[in-house]
């Protein structure tokens, strides 16, 4: 069991998150001595290895009742903490102390000289290299400190600037030393002012936290930090971030399969720098049953509030004092509870100077989340980002249209929502509609199109032309909007009458696409195989595409013209393609990692075909599926064969390669299937999730 315990020490968090870790949910006690005795219980009889991780508090009296219920053990169980101070090893009577020392010289030169010398020839790197040593030799052997520093002078070209690091005063701040904030203030000091602001907002994120890159730059956006000329303030938020990363302020991060950087983390030591230099404008607070915290305390300093929620917590009263407040935010990790209905007139009615708002709701709660956004929502004209996600309201109010500041509106999972307001087209600043997975949507505004900034729209709703009373927007309709986004879903594409309708989107002209659902839904009526076929065919992606999902296609042949050509395919989904007997030759596609292939009624046969090989058994290539990882296949329940007529040509079947790269196959409801193929029986690294397949020997 991990816990990160942090300052202050709090027993109510820490017990929850240690029956977290041992019953795998959170509890709903919310006595102490509750909470207590159920840790008891639940380590009775075994073994346990708790790390406290970062433990600041020398009360013995808090630590006291916790230690006492975790004795209830078995023998050999043990409790790790790590601290800054040795009066915690003292008060936790820690039998076996291990003092982290200083990084040796030789080690910490080495990490300094690779970030301070990076692309620099070796002469300019002699030349600084004893300036460099004194300098290190202030960082007294403490890795983030050289980590900071290196970062810092890679930037300085010249000797000199090297020297004026040396002799700034803020080395010899005797609480900077203690707690490494010396080094990381000439860091933080050398950073242009717009970046400054953009590194303090970090701190109303919990210690140890997750930061999504794209949330935090919208953050940034909607507190007007990004502005710079006629920059597009995306861009200039990454940019801020990416030199803050350079600079050793962001740590561990999680990147894409391009490479790209989509969450990070702050060290203990830079998220602590935050808040000191913060002083309480930006804050966390957890919330639980036992006492309210103090927000009184605050008021006079507090703009900025990320709150934790535990589950069946009231909602503070006392948030309404804070009148300074230009963002309150849930936590986007906080899955436990949502905000109370009744809590929202009031934060709408009382903070009415806030630029970032979240309230959205979580799916453990689903059936208590809010289910109606009151019109006084219009109050709050100062709003920039507006976060509803899987909320229960069946429409918008049209007040909403009134904020016209507003850049976000995330209302992704909404999924009881069918309609947006008809006068979208006021949000004029409106950049990103994040609204994936919003199911219940029947169509969009016909006004949507009239919003010329917008960047990113996660989901269209197709209507027939003149639909829906004429409020509709049609599939031509949006081909006007410039979106910039990758990711883009295409709901109901059966309603499209026409063809050239279709055509005249010039879908594969869009090439920042990279991730595509087409869903060919239909609101009435018959729609026939070759509509689909011939929707799919012009509905022809860009060739970069990297995932495409089709769901709800009736036509017999998912072969299109195109479909060979997206080399850089590497996720591909058919859902529900009811009529399609056959396979087409995904084999030959070159990147593809993972095929998922569910509820394809009509199939009873994998052959030659979804390799590649024509119907003479020949082929240009002997590599069939180079690089796929992970294979399903799920409720097909006519499908009766899978195998494959391998030519007979000695010399060409040993060439012959199939999947070489397949971690997993998962087969699931497919009652008729009588083998599997030698290529996949012969592979005994494979890891085989197969479920309700008699003849297989699953029942």
């Amino acid at each position: 069991m991990w816990v990160c315990v942090s300052n202050p020490f709090d027993e109510y968090r820490i017990s929850k998150a240690i029956i977290e870790a041992l019953e795998g949910c959170t509890s709903n006690l919310v006595e102490l001595e509750s909470l207590f005795q159920r840790i008891s219980e639940s380590i009775a009889g075994k073994k346990f290895l708790l790390i406290l991780d970062d433990v600041w508090s020398d009360d013995y009296k808090k630590w006291k009742p916790l230690y006492h219920c975790l004795k209830n053990s078995l023998r050999g169980s043990k409790i790790l903490i790590t601290t800054r101070k040795e009066s915690v090893a003292c008060m936790m009577e820690s039998i076996d102390s291990i003092v982290v020392k200083e990084l040796p010289d030789e080690e910490c030169w080495l990490l300094f000289r690779q970030l301070a010398f990076f692309g620099r020839s070796q002469e300019e790197s002699e030349h600084l290299e004893e300036t460099g040593k004194q300098i290190l030799n202030k960082c007294k052997g403490l890795p983030l400190a050289a980590k900071t520093i290196g970062s810092l002078l890679r930037f300085k070209k010249t000797r000199e600037k090297w020297q004026h690091i040396l002799d700034s005063d803020l080395w010899k701040l005797e609480e900077c030393e203690k707690d490494i904030f010396g080094p990381l203030l000439l860091s933080y000091n050398d950073l242009p002012f717009k970046i400054k602001r953009c590194f303090i907002y970090c701190a109303i994120f919990p210690k140890d936290h997750s930061i999504r890159k794209d949330y935090l730059i919208k953050l940034w956006m909607a507190q007007d930090y990004l502005k710079e000329g006629d920059k597009v303030m995306e861009i200039v938020g990454q940019e801020y971030f990416d030199y803050l990363a350079s600079r050793s302020f962001f740590q561990e991060f999680e990147k894409d399969h391009h490479n790209n950087i989509i969450k990070c983390k702050m060290h203990d030591l830079v998220y602590d720098f935050a808040q000191f230099l913060s002083k309480n404008e930006c804050l966390h607070i957890g919330v639980n049953g036992l006492k309210e915290p103090n927000i009184n305390s605050y008021h006079e300093q507090v703009c900025h509030l990320m709150i934790t929620l535990d589950e069946g917590v009231p909602f503070l009263d006392s948030i309404g004092t804070l009148k300074r407040l230009r963002s309150f935010l849930r936590n986007p990790e906080d899955f436990k509870t949502s905000l109370p209905p009744n809590t929202v007139p009031k934060l709408f009615d009382e903070l009415t100077c806030l630029k970032a708002l979240s309230i959205g709701g979580c799916w453990r709660q689903f059936g208590k989340n809010i289910d109606d956004i009151p019109k006084e929502i219009g109050k709050l004209i100062h709003l920039r980002y507006l976060d509803l996600k899987m909320l229960e309201m069946r429409k918008l109010p049209e007040e909403l249209c009134g904020l016209y500041n507003l850049q976000t509106l995330d209302i992704s999972y909404c999924t009881k929502l069918e309609e947006l307001p008809q006068g979208i087209e006021n949000l004029i600043n409106l950049r990103h509609l994040e609204n994936h997975g919003v199911w219940s949507l029947r169509y969009m505004p016909i006004r949507i199109q009239k919003l010329n900034r917008l960047r990113t729209l996660r989901s269209v709703v197709v209507s027939a032309v003149g639909g829906n009373d004429g409020k509709a927007c049609s599939l031509e309709d949006l081909k006007n909007i410039n979106l910039y986004g990758d990711d883009l879903e295409i709901n109901k594409v059966g309603n499209v009458s026409n063809v050239d309708e279709a055509r005249r989107l010039e879908l594969k002209n869009r090439k920042n696409l990279l991730h595509l659902v087409l869903n060919f839904r239909k609101d009435e009526g018959e729609r026939t195989n070759e509509d689909d076929e011939a929707l799919l065919e012009i509905l022809q992606p860009p060739l970069n595409l990297e995932r495409l999902w089709l769901e709800n296609y009736i036509g017999n042949a998912i072969m299109s013209n195109w479909m060979m050509s997206l080399t850089k395919l590497r996720d591909l989904l058919l859902y529900e393609c009811i009529n399609c007997n056959h396979l087409p030759p995904f084999g030959k596609l070159p990147s593809l990692e993972s095929l998922k292939i569910r509820f394809m009624s009509s199939l009873k046969r994998v052959s030659n075909e979804f390799l590649g090989i024509g119907s003479d058994g020949t082929s240009s290539s002997f590599i069939f599926f180079p690089k796929l990882k992970h294979i399903e296949f799920s409720n097909i329940d006519d499908w009766e064969e899978w195998d494959y007529e391998i030519p007979r040509n000695e010399e060409e079947e040993d060439d012959i390669t199939i999947m070489p790269s397949l971690v997993s196959l998962q087969i699931d409801n497919c009652f008729k299937l009588m083998a599997l193929p030698n290529h996949l029986v012969q592979n005994t690294t494979l890891v085989k999730g197969i479920r309700r397949c008699p003849f297989l020997g699953y029942p």
